[in-house]
């Protein structure tokens, strides 16, 4: 492929602190590079390097002195606006009993595919970034990735850990064969049990309008809402070359409730989520 990305998305969080590292490989008319960024509750940096120093194996990704497994994160970068240095280790990693896109996942043109990684795991460590401290000591972290060749148009994205379980939830128009529909997935782990919505299962999205998602399908029902943004930029790929500027929420108060039946398993309202959301409002 011409144009492609491959991006993973690490995010550890704390009663104090959250970080998201994302090192992603990208090729653009034949010219590969690297990037890593990291988002904070208090900013957001980025590194550009050569694709050159790019490496992957059966454990994890290099990109230089820096090392993503599902044993944790080792940052080595010094630029000349990004000093980030440290160690994560991870726990035991809480991976889905199947790929998310599901047959979705076997489709060769679609623009962008998601991947998780890990629903919720421990994190241990400190990361240094421009001389501020990170500390997470047994904390919680999410792992998921992308890959393709560009973002959707219009999406919006969101995930949250918390006591008893963690959430992930994605729309998105979704180009196919000339036409576009916006489709969903979305898993709750809760209290040790996968559930899981997709387009693919027959989940429909019933609302998507001012920060607001609601989807259905058969008797569950999800619903998260953006209650107060604070959005910091990102870059996104578009058509492999990382030009698109995107607004992520690292750390943002939202509300969550999750039904299933006549039972609502959870409702409540957090200021540890993470959301983008790039629809109009």
């Amino acid at each position: 492929m011409k144009n492609f990305f491959n991006g993973w998305y690490m995010k550890c969080q704390s009663k104090e602190h959250t970080v998201a590292v994302i090192p992603a490989v990208h090729q653009k008319n034949g010219q590969k590079s690297c990037s890593i960024q990291l988002i904070t509750e208090n900013g957001v940096w980025m590194a550009k390097m050569p694709g050159n120093i790019f490496c992957r194996d059966k454990r994890g990704i290099s990109i230089g002195e820096n090392r993503f497994s599902q044993r944790g994160i080792r940052l080595h970068l010094v630029t000349s606006r990004l000093d980030a240095k440290g160690e994560l280790r991870f726990g035991p990693l809480s991976s889905l009993r199947y790929d998310i896109m599901g047959p979705f996942a076997l489709i060769p043109f679609l623009e962008c595919k998601h991947r998780v990684f890990s629903m919720k795991h421990l994190v241990t460590g400190t990361l240094s970034i421009n001389g501020r401290s990170y500390c997470f000591d047994h904390d919680w972290g999410y792992w998921e990735g992308d890959c393709g060749y560009s973002f959707p148009k219009e999406y919006a994205w969101t995930q949250c850990c918390f006591p008893g379980g963690s959430l992930m939830l994605s729309v998105a128009d979704i180009p196919m064969a000339g036409f576009h529909f916006t489709g969903t997935i979305a898993v709750v782990m809760w209290h040790g049990r996968e559930y899981r919505m997709a387009t693919y299962l027959g989940a429909r999205v019933i609302h998507i309008q001012r920060g607001k998602l609601r989807i259905r399908q058969g008797d569950m029902e999800l619903e998260a809402w953006l209650l107060e943004a604070a959005h910091q930029p990102l870059q996104a790929p578009v058509a492999g070359d990382m030009g698109r500027t995107i607004h992520e929420s690292a750390v943002c108060r939202a509300y969550y409730r999750f039904r299933k039946g006549n039972r609502i398993l959870f409702a409540f309202e957090t200021r540890k989520a993470s959301f983008e959301y790039e629809y109009a409002l």
